[in-house]
């Protein structure tokens, strides 16, 4: 059964009415959401963060241990050189051996020289490793307070949300289509949510541009659906909000 102009706009006011509370409720929540989500991102990038660091730590203790090795390595080599150095019979065994030590020695060298390195680098690291720490533990503190927060608010208000998307779920199909894909639209630009309005002090209640009088008794007659012309919100009159108050 075609529905008439006036049904028409009661049943996209009571929509707009369920919309706008469930809007209520996103807004108690406000930002915490996305605050949350924030800072799940900074605690894994930081997790991440410190892993990396933890790894390049590790490697140089792992590098440092092979060059005291090679160190030992190259003192026993020494010695061994040194001890067959008493023994040569000539001198092209001797300058051999002598270049043997005289290697050894610079890979000792090398070696010290490195250790020292990777010892201000560990040094370096382990300061930036132990404030990315620090840092985690406070995001992950906020991040508890933020997430107990949202779930208070979550389960205060999460049914009453669901009653609601149900009734509103419900409203929908009562709409022509095209009404329901303008309103739809309308709700998505207006930063308040709001396609549906009054008229206020001789204004629309959207944009608080005038409505001229003749247009206010066109819209009191409800013969056809109109828009303000300034901001393309759907006016209903006063009276008809409180008809489908009462309904």
């Amino acid at each position: 059964m075609e529905q008439t102009v006036e049904q028409k706009l009661k049943a996209l006011y009571e929509l707009q009415n369920i919309h706008t509370k469930i809007d209520k409720i996103r807004q108690v929540r406000g930002e915490l959401p996305m605050e949350v989500a924030d800072l799940e991102d900074d605690v894994l990038g930081l997790e991440t963060r410190i892993q990396k660091i933890k790894a390049d730590l590790d490697d140089l203790e792992d590098s440092i241990v092979t060059r005291k090795n090679t160190i030992k390595d190259a003192q026993a080599a020494i010695k061994r050189y040194e001890t067959q150095l008493k023994e040569v019979k000539n001198n092209r065994e001797y300058d051999a051996l002598t270049k043997e030590i005289e290697i050894q020695g610079l890979d000792i060298q090398v070696s010290e020289k490195k250790i020292k390195e990777h010892g201000f680098e560990i040094a370096s690291k382990t300061e930036i490793y132990e404030a990315a720490k620090a840092e985690l533990e406070g995001r992950k503190k906020d991040l508890e307070v933020k997430k107990s927060e949202l779930d208070i608010i979550t389960s205060e208000t999460e049914k009453e949300e669901q009653d609601l998307q149900k009734k509103a779920d419900s409203a929908e199909p009562m709409i022509d289509e095209r009404l329901l894909v303008a309103y739809k639209r309308l709700r998505k630009n207006a930063v308040n949510g709001l396609a549906v309005v009054t008229i206020d002090r001789d204004s629309c209640s959207g944009c608080f541009n005038q409505i001229p009088p003749q247009r206010q008794l066109d819209i009191r007659q409800r013969k056809k659906i109109i828009v303000c012309e300034h901001c393309g919100r759907i006016l209903v009159d006063e009276a008809l909000t409180h008809e489908v108050a009462e309904a």
